[in-house]
């Protein structure tokens, strides 16, 4: 069974300057989810997706082949990670290489490591699912959140729950932001990475945090450093 593991590193990026090869502690951003591809050692292939000549030649210094460039297409503001994924896999498809089972890694995702792909990847083949998809909870029920109108009043948003303890209520999970496995065959037919035959792989807080913005960065040097003391 031929694995691939497909890293999507956009260049261009507007709220954090060179987002995915800024320095983290002592090295590129993205070198994080390359390195814990390569060292799984469960994928016949780790690529990286970029339109960018530097972010590809970071790529191939941390050992990921960088074997054709994205198109235009998948380059802008409006295309998303299916559509980055399924032109990838058509392109290797056009040279003869064909993969049964795949790995979208984000390149802003450090806290990913080798023994939580072959966990997923694991999961994936065990379950027969379609996706995997690494989720966390959220640390407080949202089934008791509230919500602001224009003139900062706050509701809640389901009146129901009011009187519920928080232990009363189910758990809510949201996507990590850090990887997906799926099946290539199924993924290719549908053009789907969330189906209905979705199985979830829940990671702690402390393992996840989403980066968009400065604030998140920090948030994540935080964490990292606090499950990393060695590197503080």
């Amino acid at each position: 069974m031929k694995k691939i593991a497909i890293i999507t590193a956009r260049g261009g990026s507007k709220r954090i300057f060179k987002k995915n090869i800024k320095p983290f502690f002592g090295k590129p951003i993205i070198a994080y989810s390359i390195e814990a591809a390569l060292q799984s050692g469960i994928f016949d292939e780790v690529m990286v997706s970029t339109d960018d000549e530097e972010i590809a030649t970071i790529a191939r210094e941390y050992g990921a082949t960088v074997p054709f460039m994205r198109s235009e297409a998948t380059s802008n503001d409006t295309s998303n990670t299916v559509d980055v994924l399924e032109e990838v896999l058509l392109q290797y498809r056009s040279v003869g290489s064909e993969f049964d089972l795949a790995c979208c890694l984000y390149p802003t995702a450090p806290f990913v490591t080798a023994d939580r792909l072959k966990e997923a990847c694991a999961l994936l083949e065990k379950s027969n699912a379609d996706t995997v998809l690494p989720i966390t909870a959220f640390s407080f029920p949202i089934l008791k959140s509230f919500k602001m109108d224009d003139q900062s009043r706050v509701s809640f948003n389901w009146d129901e729950y009011q009187g519920f303890h928080s232990q009363q209520l189910p758990s809510s999970y949201h996507d990590s932001g850090q990887f997906y496995c799926f099946q290539v065959a199924g993924f290719l037919q549908h053009k789907k990475l969330f189906t209905d035959n979705t199985v979830g792989l829940e990671i702690p807080e402390t393992e996840v945090q989403d980066i968009n913005t400065e604030d998140d960065w920090r948030m994540a040097e935080i964490k990292f450093g606090y499950l990393h003391p060695e590197l503080r």
